[in-house]
């Protein structure tokens, strides 16, 4: 009799260990597919980012700087590859120069009037919106999978297989300071 209940736990055990190890799986996935339709959403905001910066190349041309900035964020951000840390840090540095260059082309209203600058405005805050959306799947995903991580018992399945938590996107100290909430 005690070797049926013996029997019966360790199935049980193997059962729960199965079923936990494939939802690991599952998550692990998931917020890979989020990862990826982020980098998605970049890519189209990577491919605007030339003609953005050729456009106002001509009406700009002594702010180098500030479109150096542009060129090289996007660079970086290309260069980092699978690395969500590096990634993190590169997306911010992106978005803090494309919003100087913003503020720049706003001293130039020959170039505000532009069409193709106006197009390509406007697609890039289509853009970021479809990467603000992205970024909360991702976050929602990433915690999905670190609750299941860090919460007992499933935390033990987790540590067996070496699952880690994975980051989440967060705006960086430079974006929070830009928004100011008044109450």
């Amino acid at each position: 009799m005690v070797k049926y209940i013996v029997i019966g736990l360790v199935v049980v055990v193997a059962l729960y260990v199965l079923a936990t190890y494939n939802a690991l799986v599952k998550r692990k996935n998931m917020v890979l597919n989020q990862r990826s339709q982020i980098d998605i959403e970049l890519q189209r905001r990577f491919d605007l980012i030339p003609n953005l910066v050729e456009v106002v190349k001509g009406y700009a041309s002594h702010e180098k700087s500030t479109l150096e900035d542009v060129v090289n964020a996007r660079s970086n951000y290309l260069a980092s590859g699978s690395d969500t840390q590096e990634a993190l840090q590169a997306d911010a540095q992106l978005t803090t120069a494309l919003s100087r260059l913003f503020m720049l082309v706003e001293s130039y209203p020959d170039l505000m009037a532009n069409t193709n600058f106006l197009n390509l405005q406007k697609e890039l805050a289509n853009t970021e919106k479809k990467i603000a959306f992205s970024r909360q799947f991702y976050n929602d995903s990433v915690n999905k999978m670190n609750n299941m991580i860090q919460m007992f018992p499933s935390n033990v399945v987790a540590k067996l297989f070496g699952y880690k938590a994975e980051p989440f996107f967060e705006t960086t100290d430079k974006e929070r300071a830009n928004i100011s909430i008044d109450l």
